[in-house]
């Protein structure tokens, strides 16, 4: 990939609207075609999760003052099945998408308070079963209390539309991408890194906090042929894939009994049930749910591996050629 210094400018489209609003749903035949294709991958998606997890990856972490060591063993193997593939049906990116805050690095914690989450992502391609190698995976969540990077005047307790209102803006002017909410240059839980040649990478996080009307979630979009600017933002890209990992409900109910989540009282949390996302993400079978490992070995509430494997059609391309002017 190149980097280049030539003015900006990417909006990363979704095919979807905004979190309060309805959301597109795909038609029974391309529900149908993606899940053959995802049944036609399952063999090389067991031997792939066999193979990242017979070596024990040591990553060291550094910022902070602090280096952390982290080891996975192969007794792991019985929690992964072969359907932990995800072929995401193109839900939507959000309205907290920022792509001036999105920059290229591995640790996107910033120091943001949480129970620390190593994200273990796999990309296969699966129109041929095989690891993709430098795909970009772009990653963002909100915090511990639910505020987003970049928008962070913005109050997680408040449903969207009447965020819009008070911004003076009629949801029948919102585009996704395009109409600018964001509120400062603040930039933690946001980040991007390009797969190595296993179809691998791994990012530094924390377990993401809850906001109005949405389950626990993390944003991920999948870029081919792309390129960045010289300070880490993406500038041209195909958007092959958009869509959001979540978690087991029991877990979210053990990582939010703790500080600071515990102390987000001032509305109650949206379970996966409850959602009105997690169905599309989860039609036709895919399974969007991030499996954990705890990173002591013991307890999940002292950090946790998040592990899971996106599976893209890379003949559903979106094309980089919308843009949108720098902040």
């Amino acid at each position: 990939m190149h980097l280049s210094s030539i003015l900006p400018v990417l909006a990363l489209v979704a095919t979807a609207i905004s979190h309060a609003g309805p959301h597109d749903i795909l038609s029974h035949s391309e529900i149908s075609r993606r899940s053959a294709m995802s049944m036609m991958c399952r063999k090389s998606i067991s031997q792939y999760h066999e193979q990242r997890w017979k070596r024990n990856i040591d990553r060291r972490w550094h910022g902070h003052n602090t280096t952390f060591s982290v080891h996975t063993e192969a007794p792991y193997f019985e929690t992964i099945q072969n359907g932990t593939c995800v072929l995401t049906p193109e839900v939507t990116q959000g309205p907290y998408v920022y792509p001036p805050s999105q920059t290229l690095r591995q640790d996107i914690s910033e120091g943001q308070p949480g129970v620390p989450l190593w994200l273990d992502i796999g990309v296969l391609n699966m129109a041929t079963c095989e690891p993709l190698e430098d795909v970009l995976i772009d990653i963002w969540h909100c915090n511990a209390t639910g505020s987003y990077s970049s928008f962070t005047h913005l109050s997680p307790n408040t449903p969207f539309p009447e965020i819009l209102k008070q911004e003076g803006i009629n949801e029948s002017d919102f585009k996704m991408g395009v109409t600018d909410l964001h509120t400062d240059d603040t930039t933690f839980l946001r980040g991007m890194w390009p797969t190595d040649k296993h179809g691998m990478m791994e990012m530094k996080t924390i377990f993401p906090g809850f906001y109005i009307q949405r389950t626990i979630h993390i944003h991920v979009q999948v870029h081919t042929d792309w390129s960045l600017r010289e300070n880490g933002t993406i500038m041209t890209g195909n958007t092959v894939s958009t869509g959001q990992l979540y978690f087991d409900e029991a877990l979210e109910q053990k990582i939010m009994s703790l500080e600071p989540y515990v102390s987000h009282t001032q509305i109650n949390r949206t379970t996966n049930a409850d959602d009105l996302v997690f169905p599309y993400d989860t039609a036709g079978g895919f399974n969007p749910v991030v499996n954990v490992v705890p990173m002591d070995g013991k307890d999940v509430t002292k950090g946790m591996i998040g592990y899971i494997t996106l599976g893209v059609d890379t003949s559903a391309i979106e094309h980089g050629d919308n843009y949108v002017g720098d902040p």
